[in-house]
C-alpha cells in the first residue's frame, strides 16, 4: 500500500467510526496518530501527537473562543435578552404570526451575544414557545420556528464556527463577521416571509394576539431592551472602529456582560459558576476537535491524499457550479448526521486544497459553508436544534411535530443558500467595504 493508498483508508476508516457514533475528537486524533505511524513510524508520530496540540493551542486568537462563550452563557443565565423578545412582541404582535416573527427578532438579537445555536435556540425556546402556546399558536409553528431561529446563531457574529473557520484557514475574522450579517439577516427576513405567508394562507396557525400594548408600554419595552444594545455596542462598535481586535473582543464582551448583568442584579453566584462551567465544558470540546482536525491534515499532508484528491477534481474538468453542487450535497449530507463543528474540522482539511486551486474566495466560502451546517441543525434525524427545543418544552409537543414544522424553514434555507451562492456579493459587499 503507497502512502496516497494510506491517506484514503484513513479517511475510509475516520467515515466509518463517525458512522458507528465515536466521537468526532475521538476518532480524528486516532485515525490521524494511527496513519502518520504508519507513514513514518511510531517516534516521530509521538512527536507530532505532542506538538500540534501545543502549537494549537499558543495561537492567541483561539483566546475568543472561551470569552466568547462566556459572554453568551453569562447573557443566557443572567436573562440579559428577555426584554428582546418582549420588546419585538409588542411591537409585532399584530402582523400575521406576530409571535413567531418577534421570535425570528429576538433570536437575531440573542445571536449578538452568543456564538452558539443551541444556546440561541435553548434561549428563545423557553421565553417563546409557551408565550406562543399561551396564544393558541399550533405547536409545529411555534416550536418550528424557535428551532430554525437558533441557526441565526451561527451567522450573526460572534460565531465560534466563523472564529475557528478563520483561524484554520487563516483568513480574517473580522470580515468573516461582515460577511455572515449579510447571511443571517437574509436568513431571518426569509424565515418572517415564511410565517407571514403561511399565516395568511392559514390563520388557525396563528390566531391574532388581542392584546394591544399603548405606545408607552412599547416604548417601556423598547427601554428593556439596553442590556443588549450596550453590550452589543461595546464589543462590535470597538471592534469595527479599531478599538480592539477580535481576539480582545471576546474579553471585553466577557467583562462587559459581567458588568451588566451586576447593574441588572440578574446574575448570581451559583449562575456565574454554572456559566464558567458551561464556558470550560464546551471549550475543551471545540479544542479535541479542532487539534484532531489538525492532526488529519497533517496526516493528509504525508500521504499526498489531499493533493492527489484535488488535482483529481480539477482534472475531471468539472465546471465551478458542479463542484459547488458537490460541496452542497456533501454537507447536507452530513449536517443530518454530525454536529456543525464536528463536520466543518472533518471536512476542511480535505477541501482546503481544493477551494485554493480553484481560486474561490474563502470569506465567501466560509460563511456559505456555516449556512449549510446550521441547516444540519434542523434537518432529520439528528436535528441538534430539534432535540434541544424538545428537552426545553416537554410534553408540549412531540419531536415529529417539532420536524413537521421546521420543513417549511428548510425550504427556506435552501433558497437563501441558493441566492448567496448564485450572488457571492451579498456576502463579499461588507467585508469589501472593510478594507
Amino acid at each position: 500500500m503507497d502512502r496516497i493508498e494510506v491517506g484514503l483508508a484513513g479517511i475510509g476508516v475516520l467515515l466509518i467510526l463517525i458512522l458507528l457514533r465515536f466521537p468526532v475528537g475521538v476518532s480524528l486524533v486516532a485515525v490521524s496518530f494511527g496513519g502518520i505511524w504508519t507513514l513514518v513510524g511510531l517516534k516521530p508520530a509521538w512527536g507530532i501527537l505532542t506538538a500540534v496540540p501545543y502549537d494549537f493551542g499558543a495561537k492567541w486568537a483561539l483566546t475568543s473562543v472561551p470569552m466568547f462563550l462566556l459572554m453568551g452563557f453569562c447573557c443566557f443565565h443572567a436573562g440579559l435578552t428577555q426584554g428582546l423578545f418582549d420588546a419585538a412582541r409588542k411591537w409585532l404582535s399584530g402582523l400575521p404570526g406576530g409571535l413567531a416573527v418577534a421570535t425570528i427578532f429576538g433570536a437575531a438579537g440573542f445571536s449578538a451575544v452568543t456564538g452558539s445555536s443551541v444556546a440561541c435556540a435553548a434561549a428563545m425556546g423557553r421565553i417563546a414557545v409557551p408565550e406562543m402556546l399561551r396564544n393558541k399558536y399550533d405547536p409545529s409553528l411555534a416550536t418550528g420556528t424557535v428551532a430554525a431561529a437558533g441557526t441565526i446563531g451561527a451567522l450573526i457574529p460572534p460565531s465560534i464556527l466563523l472564529i475557528l473557520y478563520g483561524i484554520f484557514v487563516q483568513v480574517p475574522i473580522s470580515k468573516l463577521f461582515l460577511g455572515g450579517i449579510s447571511a443571517g439577516l437574509l436568513t431571518g427576513l426569509a424565515y418572517v416571509l415564511v410565517i407571514i405567508i403561511r399565516v395568511k394562507l392559514n390563520p388557525q396557525l396563528a390566531p391574532t394576539v388581542l392584546e394591544k400594548a399603548s405606545l408607552q408600554e412599547k416604548l417601556l419595552a423598547l427601554a428593556d431592551t439596553w442590556p443588549v444594545i450596550l453590550l452589543v455596542l461595546g464589543v462590535f462598535g470597538g471592534l469595527f472602529a479599531g478599538v480592539f481586535t477580535p481576539t480582545e473582543a471576546g474579553a471585553v464582551g466577557a467583562l462587559l456582560a459581567f458588568a451588566i448583568a451586576g447593574l441588572k442584579g440578574s446574575l448570581s453566584w451559583e449562575k456565574s459558576k454554572q456559566a464558567l462551567l458551561e464556558t470550560v465544558q464546551t471549550t475543551a470540546v471545540i479544542f479535541v476537535i479542532a487539534i484532531g482536525a489538525l492532526l488529519l491534515t497533517r496526516f493528509l499532508a504525508l500521504s499526498g491524499a489531499s493533493q492527489f484528491l484535488s488535482e483529481m477534481v480539477i482534472g475531471l474538468g468539472a465546471d465551478m457550479f458542479l463542484l459547488l453542487l458537490g460541496i452542497a450535497i456533501m454537507y447536507l449530507v452530513l449536517g443530518m448526521f454530525l454536529e456543525p463543528l464536528g463536520a466543518m474540522l472533518l471536512t476542511i482539511p480535505v477541501l482546503l486544497p481544493i477551494l485554493q486551486d480553484t481560486g474561490l474566495s474563502l470569506i465567501w466560502f466560509g460563511v456559505v459553508l456555516t449556512k449549510f451546517l446550521e441547516i444540519g441543525m434542523i434537518t432529520p434525524p439528528i436535528g441538534l436544534n430539534v432535540f434541544v427545543i424538545k428537552g426545553v418544552v416537554g410534553n408540549l409537543a412531540t419531536t415529529t411535530t417539532i420536524f413537521r414544522g421546521v420543513i417549511f424553514f428548510l425550504l427556506a434555507d435552501l433558497v437563501v443558500v441558493s441566492i448567496l451562492m448564485m450572488f457571492p456579493e451579498i456576502i463579499l459587499y461588507l467585508p469589501s467595504i472593510a478594507g
